[in-house]
């Protein structure tokens, strides 16, 4: 973790201003389940003795374990698959934004399209699945009330012609529904 803590943080140019990562092994790292902390070890060494999700959880799942070694063992091999994840989500942003939605975020692979109504979210989300597209309606009480969407979430594995189906995908459902002019 402490090389990947070093890779990530160069990318991000925050080097010199991060001291903790605390961060999931899940969505990103291809994992289903635990967790990491990286820090200084006198940091590490009171967590070990002192907190509580620590001291009361169990072992990960050894393959949950392989799959996130080998995931940061790639991610520290070389830069391209980040690069590939930021132009993956770049395009998708920019032809959603221009498509007529709002994203929320910025520059994350978990693109949030905002839609406002729970109804909405949950209907367009189905019609998704119908046309071959898996995405998430969110709608309270997991997010705001009047703040429904639906999340999208860039894979490294997805093709720029995968990323443009859905992107039309989005633009006929969306105005089927009236969520488009």
């Amino acid at each position: 973790p402490r090389s990947c803590k070093t890779h990530c943080l160069t990318l991000l140019g925050v080097m010199d201003k991060v001291t903790i990562i605390n961060s999931t092994l899940g969505k990103a790292l291809g994992g289903a389940a635990g967790g990491y902390t990286t820090g200084p070890k006198p940091l590490i060494d009171l967590l070990r003795q002192r907190s509580r999700p620590y001291l009361f959880s169990n072992s990960l799942p050894p393959a949950v374990v392989g799959c996130a070694s080998k995931a940061l063992d790639l991610l520290m091999e070389s830069n391209a698959i980040a690069r590939s994840m930021a132009a993956k989500t770049q395009r998708f942003r920019s032809k959603m934004t221009a498509a007529g939605f709002t994203i929320s975020g910025k520059d994350h692979p978990i693109c949030p399209v905002m839609l406002g109504d729970a109804r909405l979210a949950a209907v367009m989300a189905e019609d998704m699945l119908n046309r071959g597209i898996y995405v998430i309606g969110f709608s309270y009480p997991v997010v705001p009330k009047g703040k429904a969407r639906i999340r999208v979430q860039i894979s490294a594995v997805h093709s720029d012609e995968d990323i443009d189906r859905c992107v039309e995908a989005f633009t006929e459902v969306g105005r089927k529904h009236g969520a488009l002019p």
